[in-house]
């Protein structure tokens, strides 16, 4: 069974992105795995059913992202890089969120430096 991923508009700052949300433990699970390159202006964002922390990790994941970790207000708290790891490793460093967190955006690495998204800052979601 295939998943179909809700796109919506996603704005922080003077930003704006394409995001699918990810808010089924498969679509979560899946993620960005598998995927050779990511727009520039394109992301994922995470939701959880509930606020907790989480550990990410990039198991089959092929393009080096940026993460940024959102509590219940929208509010952005911390950003982290993540790299994949050389094919046929079985260690796979983790991510933490330092708090618990609703919502988590993966893009490509660097994206919240290159459009000065910072921790503090909210984001506001557009169905398309």
């Amino acid at each position: 069974m295939v998943m179909l991923l809700l796109l919506q508009l996603l704005h922080i700052g003077s930003a704006t992105l394409q995001v699918e949300v990810a808010d089924a433990e498969e679509t979560r699970a899946k993620g960005l795995m598998y995927r050779t390159s990511l727009p520039e202006n394109q992301g994922m964002l995470f939701v959880c059913e509930a606020p907790r922390k989480v550990n990410l990790w990039m198991k089959n994941t092929l393009i080096p992202l940026s993460v940024g970790f959102f509590d219940e207000e929208k509010t952005l708290f911390q950003t982290a890089d993540m790299f994949p790891v050389r094919p046929g490793s079985t260690s796979f460093p983790l991510t933490p969120s330092e708090k618990p967190i609703l919502y988590a955006l993966e893009v490509n690495l660097g994206w919240f430096t290159r459009h000065k998204v910072c921790p503090g800052m909210k984001f506001s979601l557009d169905v398309e």
